[in-house]
């Protein structure tokens, strides 16, 4: 992109965050909010602080010049302040809290709860979303309320495309828990299908919708070996045996004992003289890292590539478990900054575009 549209695109987009920053709880300048975590109660009503809060005056480093009165100008400083922040991380391995560990997980189904009359609800639930062919897709689905249900729910899997149907089953009621179950298998062609289950509720049809895929055999996964280290990175070996050769990216998330501490990834080719494909973990996520017990990964996430532009990405995932091992010492690992010199780049330019202002 030439540098002229890209401070005009850069200018443009801090001006949308900038008018969301003037709304947030973290605007410390402008409206006085009861979320402001710093300010006293007389602050508050008067709508602005009484001085510059020392951690504005000074960072570290020393000295730091006061804010820009034009929202614009702050803005881009702001997003020039978090980008540099961001590079630090290589793209392959950045840190990672519990809520985003939670995004992250890679074939986790959120059940679908359909609201009825007089505070019912019609809910359906499968173990998760993307399932391998040949698997069978267990569905429980529950009706709760005051409401005269049928005797039984009836799922059909179709197509997403024709609406073909491609299998149908009857959920039948589990006991007096207000529960339906059955099964479907998945010995169809890989692609997006949704599941259609209906009911008969107070004498009228009711139909609720969900979306799967289902993917093609890709391999086994084989394990883990040895991690250690190399130039600044934990390095984990995943083993991975492909029914067909091709590129293959892998994500994982790597925990301490019960804290997540890096969202990895690595792509590779795997073929029938490769079968590993090496996660590395970088001395910036582990360096100040206080060690309790084992390291998991979880999550593991395996995907792959397309050969040719429009085809299917297809998935693969690994055991629910994931994988413990003992890592090596980690003392020689640092906290240096991973070196990224375009990002630099880009950071030093956010930063000479906010100075204008």
């Amino acid at each position: 992109m030439p540098f002229k549209a890209l401070v005009i695109v850069t200018v443009a987009a801090s001006t949308v965050l900038g008018a969301g920053f003037l709304l947030s709880e973290d605007n410390r300048f402008s409206f006085g909010w009861d979320k402001g975590p710093s300010w006293s109660e007389d602050q508050r009503q008067a709508g602005i602080p009484d001085s510059i809060p020392e951690s504005v005056k000074a960072s570290a480093g020393g000295p730091q010049k006061l804010p820009s009165d034009n929202p614009v100008g702050f803005m881009l400083a702001k997003v020039a302040e978090h980008y540099a922040q961001t590079t630090r991380y290589p793209p392959w391995s950045v840190p990672l809290n519990e809520a985003q560990a939670d995004g992250y997980r890679g074939n986790h189904y959120e059940p679908v709860t359909l609201p009825l009359e007089n505070g019912g609800q019609f809910t359906v639930t499968l173990e998760k979303f993307r399932f391998t062919q040949g698997e069978n897709i267990l569905i429980i689905a529950s009706l709760q309320g005051p409401q005269v249900v049928g005797d039984s729910l009836y799922a059909t899997l179709e197509r997403t495309g024709s609406r073909d149907s491609a299998g149908s089953t009857t959920l039948v009621p589990d006991g007096h828990t207000g529960y339906y179950q059955g099964s479907l298998n998945t010995d169809e062609e890989p692609g997006e299908y949704r599941l259609l289950v209906e009911a008969s509720v107070d004498g009228k049809p009711l139909r609720h919708v969900s979306s799967l895929s289902i993917e093609p055999y890709l391999g086994d996964f084989d394990g883990i070996e040895d991690s250690y280290l190399s130039n600044n990175n934990l390095v984990i070996p995943v083993s991975f045996a492909p029914n067909e050769p091709g590129f293959y990216g892998l994500s994982a998330q790597l925990y301490n004992g019960q804290q997540p501490v890096a969202q990895l990834q690595a792509e590779t080719r795997l073929d029938s003289t490769s079968d590993t494909i090496s996660l590395k973990a970088h001395g910036t996520v582990l360096a100040n890292l206080s060690i309790n017990g084992k390291f998991h990964l979880r999550n593991l996430q395996l995907r792959q590539l397309p050969a040719r532009p429009g085809d299917r990405t297809h998935y693969a995932f690994g055991p629910d478990e994931g994988y413990a091992f003992e890592p090596p010492d980690l003392e020689d690992l640092d906290d240096t900054p991973a070196a990224n010199p375009e990002s630099e780049q880009r950071a030093a330019m956010l930063k000479q575009l906010a100075d204008k202002f």
